[in-house]
């Protein structure tokens, strides 16, 4: 065989015993997640924004952009609910460069999933604690989820797994969102048969059981942009784009219809300055149609505390190790604004 087993690593029960969430993280947890699903029921019209750094890869550097946003939430949590985005798995598309802190806790170390999956429950229950806002990871592998399904409030199933069968049923169990993006390939289809497909119960197998969910009636699209065959970005969060999104829903037996705009990624084509002036025309086209309104539920937007990014072993605080995002000031002053327009 071409498998070496290095170690055997604890499931996500003993995890979760050995590193358990406080109750006071808790209670937190299961208000925020009322609140957030009242978003996509439409039982609430506040606007949601996920936002944080491309990756989580410093917990000091990530508590401290997270508590920031704690006191720009005091000042907008009437219109706006903000989700951090502590990411850590990241899919690289050539398999190569870091992959996040749960395989990786030292960017600079070696491989150690074990202390990564420490390391990732101690920053994720820390910023809770710090900041009282709980946060969005992506899901970049299944069968980790019950490592983190008792500190999320918010779960994207990512461009390149959107397909994946696995993806999908197990986006099925959750209790919170699933934000299906839609694939590089920029198919809109593809991306609703996911949301559709989480939507509904299922039977597989999961980490060596027979499992069954019921469903999860608060997945929903992404809209990231995509690429064509030349490699050039192709946006879809214009008017037009979000007017066909709406029309494809109203075709399929999808509940809760709902949209988030990814500002970065193809949509700005990696143009990380491009995301203030990307999440402006989003909140205009909301503005002039109300069923657009009522569809776009939220923004993603990376963000950190220095703008721009860094090679690993720079060791700049708060600066990305992967894509560039826009830096602190900037984004203070994008909240404030979304909170007047949206």
């Amino acid at each position: 065989m071409s498998f070496e087993f290095i170690k055997k690593l604890p499931t996500p029960d003993e995890i979760r015993a050995e590193y358990p969430v406080p109750e006071k993280v808790r209670k937190i947890k299961a208000e925020r997640d009322a609140e957030i699903k009242k978003v996509f029921t439409g039982e609430s019209d506040k606007f949601l924004v996920v936002i944080g750094p491309c990756s989580a890869d410093n917990e000091e550097a990530v508590c401290d952009y997270v508590c920031r946003l704690a006191r720009v939430n005091e000042q907008v949590k009437d219109k706006l609910i903000l989700v951090p985005r502590i990411y850590t798995n990241k899919p690289r598309t050539t398999g190569d460069g870091y992959k996040g802190m749960t395989s990786q806790p030292d960017p600079e170390g070696k491989t150690d999933f074990r202390a990564g999956l420490v390391a990732m429950r101690h920053m994720q229950i820390r910023a809770i604690e710090e900041s009282g806002l709980t946060a969005a990871d992506e899901m970049l592998y299944p069968e980790n989820w019950g490592y983190v399904a008792d500190i999320l409030s918010y779960v994207a199933i990512g461009a390149r797994s959107v397909e994946d069968q696995e993806h999908r049923m197990t986006a099925s169990g959750f209790d919170v969102p699933a934000g299906m993006k839609n694939p590089t390939s920029g198919t809109l289809s593809v991306m609703l048969n996911s949301v559709y497909a989480a939507q509904q119960p299922h039977t597989f197998v999961y980490r060596g059981y027979e499992v069954k969910t019921n469903g999860n009636p608060l997945s929903h699209c992404v809209l990231r942009g995509s690429s064509n065959k030349h490699g050039q970005s192709l946006p879809n969060y214009h008017y037009e784009d979000l007017s066909l999104l709406l029309k494809l829903y109203e075709q399929r037996e999808i509940i809760n219809p709902a949209a988030i705009i990814d500002a970065n990624h193809n949509n700005s084509g990696k143009q990380f300055k491009e995301q203030i002036r990307i999440v402006k025309e989003v909140l205009h086209s909301r503005n002039l149609n109300p069923d657009i309104k009522k569809l776009v539920k939220g923004v993603m937007i990376e963000s950190y505390i220095e703008e721009g990014c860094q090679k690993i072993g720079e060791g700049i605080y708060g600066k990305s190790i992967t894509d560039p995002c826009l830096g602190w000031d900037d984004t203070e002053r994008l909240l404030l604004e979304i909170a007047e327009q949206a």
